[in-house]
């Protein structure tokens, strides 16, 4: 058997989550590819919210989807993630976020800990029962570890009964390697802001 990387594992777990007619968000749209592979995930009825606050983000988002012929399964917005409230009233079934910086971009703009926690908050409500949040931390960057150690504070204070809590990670690599947590709601309760 071969550990996959975290990545991957994102992905896994992002497909067991996912059915076709769900809806889904990427709250860090980045370069697109992981509004590329829920939009493929959710089929023509289902649908993908992606949120990035950077218009080189949100085009190379809507770039990928019409390389891909899948423009008309996402709506990307230039909006941060804690506004997805604003967006979803619908049950979601998975999100996924990276946090961190855009890969090629300015590494000044930064994922923030008080944006990426109300964020998981608005998101854990959403969650239909079964569904998941997925958080590929990067955190070698400059306030890296203050959201690491900020997003590791609050989910590890979710309540069990509710929300399993999965921490993903390669030990003994070097140069602060991205890891991997995971939300899966297990059982509808709400969170009060």
């Amino acid at each position: 058997m071969m550990i996959e990387r975290v990545i991957q594992y994102a992905q896994t777990l992002l497909k067991r989550a996912v059915s076709e007619g769900d809806i889904t968000v990427d709250a860090t749209a980045g370069n697109g590819h992981d509004t590329l592979f829920l939009a493929n995930l959710v089929g023509d009825d289902g649908y993908v919210y992606a949120f990035d606050i950077q218009k080189q983000a949100v085009d190379a988002t809507l770039h990928r989807l019409l390389d891909n012929a899948l423009e008309h399964r996402a709506i990307v917005l230039k909006d941060g993630h804690e506004n997805v409230t604003k967006y979803i009233n619908k049950q979601v079934a998975a999100a996924i976020f990276n946090l961190g910086y855009l890969p090629g971009s300015n590494h000044e703009i930064v994922t923030k800990p008080n944006t990426t926690i109300q964020a998981i908050e608005s998101l854990l409500n959403l969650l239909k029962v079964g569904g998941i949040i997925v958080l590929v931390v990067y955190h070698g960057h400059e306030g890296g570890k203050d959201e690491r150690d900020e997003v590791i504070r609050y989910v590890s204070n979710l309540p069990q009964k509710y929300v399993h809590v999965l921490r993903y990670e390669f030990m003994n690599q070097k140069n602060d390697p991205p890891f991997l947590i995971a939300l899966e709601k297990v059982k509808e309760y709400s969170i009060e802001s």
